[in-house]
Order: C-alpha cells, then sequence, then structure tokens
C-alpha cells in the first residue's frame, strides 16, 4: 500500500516526444495578433545569465519553440520569463531559470524542458519516471542525528492540481477554484484525526502572519506573476498540534510542510507521507487527481520540483566545515546543498539538491546520510585532525 503507483499511462505520454519533433506546428499566436518579430530577432540575451535556461537555450531551440502554445495560452517567452528577471551569479546555476505555466508545457515544450531536467537533476530522463516510496520504514540504519548540531529539520513536498495552470499562468477563477477544492480536502483531512485550521491569508492580521513567519511578496514573485492579486484566493492550513502546515495557491498549488525543532527528520517525513497521500485520494475523489506525467513523475511549476517534489532541509550549527577549502568537493559527491542562514552566522541549512532519479525514501536517506558525514568531518576539524580519509566517492 505504501508504493506510489502512477495512474494509467496514455498514450499521448509515451508518444510524444517523436511526434513533437517530426511536426512543425502553425503558429496558434497568429490569430492573437502580438506584435512579434521573427525568432531571431526576438532572441533573449543570455550573455550575463547563468541559469540553466541560458546553458541550455540556443537560437535553433528557441526557433522549434517559438510559434508553439499550449491550448491554456503559455508561449516559449512566458516559459523563460523567470530567467531573465533573476540572471543568477556566476559561476554555476543554482536556478534553472524557467517555469512551467501549466502541465502541458512539459509535452510541448520537452525538447527544452528535459534538457533542464537532466542539467538541474543529473539524472537522465527514460521512459518511466523512478518508482516512488513513501514508506518512512524502510528508511535504512538510525536516522537520529546528533543534536548538538542539528537544531531543526523540515520534510515539504509540492504537487500541482490536474486541469489547472499553474500559479504563474493561471486565472483568477482558477484560483478561487483551487482554494475551494483545497478547503473541501483539508476538511476531509480534519475528519481523519488532524484537526487545524483553515485560515485565508486575506483575514490574518499581523501579528498572525509572524506567527507563521508569512513574508510579503518579493519583487521577483509580482514579475513573474506568482503574487497576481495578492492575497486574494490564497491560504494555510496548520494542524492543531503545529505538526503540518499546508500552503494553498502560493508559488504551488499545495505545499506541504512539517518542521520539528530537532533533529527527528523521520517524524517530519513520516508527517508528510501519511498525510500526502491522504490529500491525494481526497483529490481523487473530487475529480481533480495531482497532476503526473509518465517520464518525469509529479510535476508542478517549476521543473527544480519534478519527480517527488520533496525536500528534506536540516539545521546544523557549523564552525569549522563551512571555511574547509574541500566543502564544496563534499558537497557535491554526497549531492546535496549547503548555504548560511540569516539566523546564525554558525547556522547553515542542509538539503537534497534533486528532487529527481530517487524515490522519497531514497532522497530522505541521501540527506540524513550526508548530515550524519558533515558532523562527523566537523567534529574532526573541532579536534585538530583531517577530513581527507573522510571524503565520499561520488554518489
Amino acid at each position: 500500500m505504501w508504493k506510489v503507483k502512477p495512474p494509467i499511462a496514455f498514450p499521448m505520454e509515451t508518444r510524444y516526444r517523436p511526434i513533437l519533433e517530426s511536426l512543425v506546428p502553425p503558429d496558434p499566436m497568429s490569430r492573437l495578433h502580438l506584435r512579434r518579430f521573427s525568432a531571431d530577432e526576438e532572441f533573449p540575451d543570455l550573455s550575463r545569465n547563468s541559469t540553466w535556461m541560458a546553458r541550455i537555450l540556443t537560437p535553433a531551440m528557441y526557433r522549434r519553440q517559438f510559434h508553439r502554445c499550449t491550448q491554456s495560452g503559455v508561449i516559449f517567452d512566458d516559459v523563460i520569463r523567470p530567467g531573465l528577471e533573476e540572471p543568477g551569479e556566476q559561476p554555476t546555476p543554482e536556478s534553472v531559470g524557467c517555469v512551467a505555466g501549466d502541465a502541458q508545457c512539459y509535452v510541448l515544450f520537452c525538447d527544452f524542458f528535459d534538457r533542464v531536467i537532466e542539467a538541474h537533476h543529473q539524472h537522465e530522463i527514460s521512459g518511466q519516471a523512478p518508482e516512488g516510496d513513501l514508506n518512512y520504514d524502510n528508511l535504512k540504519g538510525t536516522c537520529d542525528l546528533d543534536s548538538s548540531y542539528a537544531v531543526r529539520c523540515e520534510a515539504s513536498v509540492v504537487r500541482g492540481v490536474e486541469d489547472f495552470c499553474f500559479p504563474t499562468h493561471c486565472s483568477r477563477g482558477e484560483r478561487r477554484q483551487l482554494l475551494t477544492l483545497a478547503r473541501r480536502a483539508l476538511l476531509r483531512l480534519e475528519e481523519e484525526e488532524l484537526p487545524g485550521r483553515f485560515l485565508p491569508l486575506e483575514e490574518l492580521d499581523q501579528e498572525q502572519q509572524r506567527e507563521l513567519n508569512l513574508e510579503p511578496p518579493s519583487a521577483y514573485q509580482l514579475r513573474i506573476g506568482t503574487a497576481r492579486d495578492w492575497p486574494d484566493a490564497r491560504a494555510v492550513w496548520v494542524s492543531k498540534d503545529g505538526s503540518l502546515v499546508v500552503w494553498v495557491n502560493m508559488d504551488d498549488h499545495l505545499r506541504l510542510v512539517s518542521t520539528r525543532d530537532d533533529g527527528n527528520i523521520v517524524e517530519a517525513f513520516k508527517c508528510v507521507c501519511i498525510n500526502l497521500q491522504k490529500l491525494e485520494g481526497f483529490y481523487r475523489e473530487l475529480r481533480h487527481p495531482f497532476t503526473w506525467k509518465q517520464q518525469l513523475g509529479w510535476v508542478s511549476s517549476s521543473p527544480a520540483d519534478v519527480g517527488t517534489g520533496l525536500r528534506i532541509r536540516v539545521h546544523l550549527r557549523l564552525q569549522h566545515l563551512p571555511g574547509h577549502k574541500r566543502l564544496q568537493d563534499v558537497l557535491r559527491r554526497l549531492r546535496v546543498c549547503m548555504h548560511a542562514t540569516t539566523e546564525s552566522p554558525a547556522l547553515y541549512c542542509v538539503s537534497n539538491a534533486a528532487t529527481f532519479g530517487r524515490s522519497e525514501v531514497g532522497l530522505t536517506q541521501l540527506v540524513v546520510d550526508g548530515v550524519k558525514l558533515l558532523v562527523a568531518m566537523e567534529k574532526r576539524l573541532e579536534d585538530g585532525r583531517d577530513i581527507d580519509e573522510l571524503v565520499p566517492t561520488q554518489k
């Protein structure tokens, strides 16, 4: 019962790549009379852009995508706009630099998206996405993290809802319908022995917003469209015991988050897994299942979240390791990323670098094992010893 079984495969999903690559589609945008010039004249300046979008997009690829348009009206310039608004910093790309306006983007613009996904997640796309696994009992070994170093942990997962555009492109009516669906599904969740409160953002006062660490939308969110009509049809659901928070219509349709003020990542992962499966069933009953693509797995607005949509984060207290010359090589081998937090100069957040290519259990195990090794390295450096013999081989 724990295995995530994909829905019945549709023929379109198994055949779309050769069809699209051999097809020269008509220009649906000609009916809209947009004042656009040729693809060569419209090609963006990517010379100072370090996102994956900029590294992968070529004039020839842009010409192939230029006249394509999804049924909801998403064109290729909508897809690459985030990377043009936030070009990133050299030398290495941290951002994918693109978003999908709807699920059809992953099919229609597959020539581009597949390459971005493979580059970002370092995993080749095959005919079938890796099988999911939400059984937290499959985690191997002890997952207890040293409380002297691991001060907080979080498990979060994002999901898109079938038949609706993603937040960068959805209309007010779609967003409000998504809010209604979320309210109904979360009411069912409350009836399943997890009482909570459904809080529309427009009804929250400043004190409640501070308690939820809710920040106003950033300039970037406003530019790419995820914060349009803020805070209309946005909401947060909070369980009574504080173990689970569900964000509705923020950067994604749904984001489930379980946060703990210790290093017990298993409990956070368990909370997300159990309630995600319940919500998945409720949405199916409402005839709006979560969005699944055969080659990619679960998809949402960002290609950085395809596959599982799962992020495991652990906040570590580190003094010596952040300045070590081999740190970036270690992180690359562990396939995790680490960045400083704003709370303390010695507090760092460690998380999985990819969401695609492994199961949910596999990604959680990856972060747990990586954090344990980083803590072991920190202890060695505290004693004045070397860490070379602890450096792992490539994951």
